[in-house]
C-alpha cells in the first residue's frame, strides 16, 4: 500500500513540473515579443480579423445630408423617430357605443357566462361556481 502511494505522488510530482518546463519552454521572451510589436507582426487585441479601420460609408458632405432630411421633413417623407413600425395615430376606440356594451353585458351576466368577481380564470366549459 505505501508502495502504491509513494509511486502516485512520484508521478503527480513528475507531471506537475513536466508542464511547467513545457510551457516555459514554449513561450517567447519578454524582448522577442518586443520586436514582433515593433514590426506590426501581430494581430491587434479583440475579435476583428479584417481591416480595423471603418469604411467610408457615405459620399455626401453633412451638409448635403442635413439639408436633405430638411426637405424631407418639409415634404412629409421622413420616417418619425423611434422603433415603432405601425401607425402611430391613436386608436379610434370601440366600433360599439357605450349603451350597446352595457346591454350586452348584462345579458352575459343573465346567462351566466361572465367570471364572477375575484374568481380565477375558468375554462368556458365549465360552469363558474357560486
Amino acid at each position: 500500500m505505501k508502495t502504491k502511494l509513494v509511486l502516485g505522488a512520484v508521478a503527480a510530482a513528475v507531471a506537475v513540473f513536466s508542464q511547467g518546463a513545457f510551457a516555459q519552454a514554449s513561450s517567447p521572451t519578454r524582448a522577442e515579443v518586443k520586436s514582433e510589436a515593433r514590426k506590426g507582426a501581430i494581430a491587434p487585441a479583440g475579435e476583428a480579423t479584417g481591416s480595423v479601420t471603418p469604411g467610408k460609408a457615405s459620399d455626401k458632405t453633412r451638409e448635403e445630408r442635413k439639408a436633405t432630411t430638411k426637405a424631407d421633413r418639409s415634404s412629409g417623407k421622413l420616417a418619425p423617430a423611434g422603433e415603432a413600425t405601425g401607425s402611430t395615430a391613436p386608436g379610434k376606440g370601440s366600433e360599439v357605443d357605450r349603451a350597446a356594451r352595457k346591454a350586452d353585458t348584462k345579458a352575459a351576466v343573465k346567462a351566466g357566462k361572465t367570471q364572477p368577481a375575484g374568481e380565477a380564470a375558468t375554462p368556458s366549459s365549465e360552469k363558474p361556481m357560486k
